[in-house]
């Protein structure tokens, strides 16, 4: 099951599917309400969630952290 938009965390590391594709997202920045600048994980390249929610949630949307094998979300630098 996705987790909801507003209980993503900055720093922190997401699965994302939709429409067909599937990315792997750092989360670097809360821009607005639920609005998040993240990075492609696998391209480097930076979007915000609105840009890639454009087009509507499809039938297979899941959001979910990357857990490592202690159980903790994966966090790619420290602060």
């Amino acid at each position: 099951m996705a987790i909801a938009l507003d209980n993503l965390r900055v720093g922190r590391v997401y699965d994302f599917q939709n429409n067909g594709e599937m990315r792997r997202l750092m989360i670097l920045a809360r821009l607005s309400g639920d609005n998040f600048k993240v990075k492609d994980m696998d391209t480097t390249e930076e979007y915000t969630i609105e840009e890639l929610l454009r087009w509507g949630k499809g039938k297979d949307y899941e959001l979910d952290e990357v857990i490592d094998s202690s159980g903790r979300g994966v966090v790619p630098r420290r602060f």
